[in-house]
């Protein structure tokens, strides 16, 4: 397999799976502003979508969007445990919280992040996404992860959107003492210190 990724961006969470599952893969970074592979391809021509993760299978078909990425990932390998088995509905739990990382928090920055926001609308927008973050510290108050005792894939996509949240409040979250742990906790993780150094990011 072959993961199209650009450092920092969204593409972190399937790269953390798959190595927390010791999958075999391949790497190669992409210039999303140019469309350009490391290796000089023409991104569009690989994912028409022209957006990361992209995923290349063995057998060569594509795989796009990142919390569809992680499931087919995690029921590779289901003795890992990153996603509770198909059909049951501990499994639809988690693709609520995909569901809800994607579209609520993840999202979320767009607006902040736009060059042509202003300083008031950009204030709402983290106001509407501190809300949604409040969401999540209450999940992983009384728990170590969004599912209870098991690490999932969801906790590596919030560990992603909550990299870029930590941008916004600060290391401490704003004080908030539930996300500053459950950070910290998936940090910690041999899977994410090593995804990390791959990509040539903190």
């Amino acid at each position: 397999m072959k993961l199209y990724f650009t450092p920092g961006a969204c593409s972190l969470s399937p790269h953390i799976a798959l190595r927390e599952l010791a999958l075999s893969f391949e790497l190669e970074a992409v210039d999303l502003r140019t469309k350009k592979t490391q290796s000089g391809g023409d991104f569009l021509a690989i994912n028409p979508k022209g957006y990361i993760p992209a995923l290349i299978l063995n057998d060569g078909s594509l795989l796009t969007e990142g919390a569809i990425i992680v499931q087919y990932l995690a029921d590779l390998r289901p003795d890992a445990r990153l996603a509770p088995a198909q059909g049951t509905f501990e499994r639809v739990r988690l693709q609520e919280w995909l569901h809800f990382i994607a579209t609520e928090l993840h999202k979320g920055f767009g607006p902040i992040n736009h060059p042509k926001a202003n300083d008031e609308l950009k204030s709402v927008w983290k106001e509407r996404l501190a809300s949604r973050f409040a969401i999540l510290a209450t999940a992983v108050e009384k728990s170590p992860f969004v599912l209870g005792e098991q690490f999932t894939v969801a906790d590596g996509y919030a560990y992603y959107v909550l990299r870029n949240w930590r941008k916004l409040t600060g290391p401490d979250f704003a004080g908030s003492h539930a996300l500053k742990r459950y950070y910290e906790s998936i940090a910690g993780r041999s899977s994410v210190r090593a995804a990390l150094s791959a990509e040539g990011i903190e």
